[in-house]
């Protein structure tokens, strides 16, 4: 397993000094430069990231440090799979920064709501809710790239309809996103402006006209066939396939997110249930597990069963779809500023971590748990955000029509 770790090379200097990334990997460690700088004085040494409570422009900077960690990780992966290890050199190679990142400036009392902004994600950063903190990251990220780039006075009071009408304006044009993440974006802009409300830092309720237009995206699952054949292709025991292959299946066969599978633990483990705290809402649910997946965790708690990260994991299910020849055309329609963009692609290039949890509530449905009970295992709190994870097909419409009404072939 390789790990990444961040140092500064003078940890103690008065100036900006360069951030070094460290891969630790079969007993060896590679240095790695980044092409980055930060003042010592913002830097976290547990975190190993820049302090951005403060220093909100330090969120971009955050932001490079986790793509360079991917990319190394990513490097590292690929040469064990072709049963070599990577050198200095191809390690070098591998970190491409989206951008050079200037050291953040020092702040001024001009920037409370920044630094308010920054307090809201360091407070789900503290209780241990790191997807989510990345999330309400980015959308500040977005809030003050737009602030830079169209010079308007991002504060409390001006986020109103016609800072909603520029703002997403940047979102579906500069920024180049889709419908659906600059809905997310405006939500999470919203949640932070009535966070900020119950706290007295403003009065104003302008904020709660922002509006965008959602479209729900397109739901790829597995079907029931699809899932039993991925169980039984033949793969080379213990290999790196074979172990992404039992992930997946205990994903689809559980309904769990990622980060909530990778957490497992034998505590978690009540008979022939899962009891845990989901790491995204750290509410607890109640898993029951049935066969396959009993053996599966067995698996994972014996080591047998081992993590992968998330971009590497999605890599491997790619080639893992492939060899299944998970090959029917899948069309993606996504939306920009109300316009259809669409694509079709094989359906083994669209296999993520996530399509095991839609997988296991649309065959959950399609075999006949209510939906109330899927949701109770999944944790979803509303119909409305449950339907985004089910794809009931055509197939399956009909043949549940003909089997209470009659006729059909």
């Amino acid at each position: 397993m390789a790990t990444v770790s961040f140092l500064l090379k003078e940890p103690n200097a008065a100036k900006t000094t360069p951030i070094f990334a460290f891969l630790s990997f079969d007993g060896q460690r590679a240095k790695v430069a980044t092409g980055l700088n930060v003042r010592p004085k913002q830097w976290l040494k547990a975190d190993q990231r820049a302090q951005v409570r403060g220093y909100p422009d330090n969120g971009a900077l955050n932001d490079t440090l986790e793509l360079i960690e991917e990319q190394l990780l990513a490097c590292y992966s690929d040469h064990r799979t072709k049963g070599v290890l990577p050198t200095t050199e191809a390690l070098r190679a591998a970190v491409v920064p989206a951008s050079p990142v200037e050291p953040a400036p020092l702040p001024t009392p001009a920037l409370s709501f920044w630094q308010h902004l920054a307090d809201w994600e360091g407070q789900k950063r503290a209780a241990g809710l790191l997807n989510t903190a990345r999330t309400y990251a980015t959308a500040a990220r977005h809030l003050r790239e737009f602030a830079q780039s169209t010079g308007y006075a991002v504060d409390f009071d001006t986020i109103t309809p016609t800072f909603g009408d520029k703002f997403t304006a940047y979102l579906v044009g500069p920024a180049h996103l889709t419908d659906n993440t600059v809905g997310k974006v405006l939500a999470r802009v919203k949640r932070f402006m009535r966070w900020s409300a119950e706290r007295g830092l403003h009065t104003t309720t302008q904020y709660t006209h922002l509006r965008w237009a959602l479209r729900e995206p397109d739901v790829m699952t597995l079907s029931a066939a699809e899932l039993a054949h991925l169980a039984t292709l033949p793969l080379p025991s213990g290999g790196y396939l074979d172990n992404a292959r039992g992930l997946f299946l205990l994903s689809c066969y559980t309904g769990l997110r990622y980060s909530d599978l990778v957490s497992i633990r034998a505590e978690h483990v009540h008979g022939t249930t899962l009891r845990l705290i989901m790491q995204k809402t750290r509410d607890v649910v109640t898993v029951p597990l049935r066969v396959e997946a009993v053996q599966l965790v067995g698996q994972m708690l014996s080591g047998e069963l081992r993590p992968l990260a998330n971009p590497v994991l999605n890599r491997y299910l790619k080639e893992l779809g492939q060899r299944a020849a998970f090959a029917s055309p899948v069309e993606v329609v996504r939306y920009r500023a109300g316009k259809r963009e669409s694509e079709t692609l094989p359906k083994w290039q669209r296999l993520t971590c996530h399509t095991g949890r839609r997988t296991f509530a649309t065959l959950a449905l399609e075999q006949g748990l209510r939906p109330e009970l899927v949701m109770k295992i999944t944790g979803h709190k509303s119909w409305t955000s449950f339907k985004r994870y089910v794809n009931i097909t055509a197939d399956v419409v009909s043949r549940e029509f003909h089997r209470v009404y009659g006729g059909g072939e």
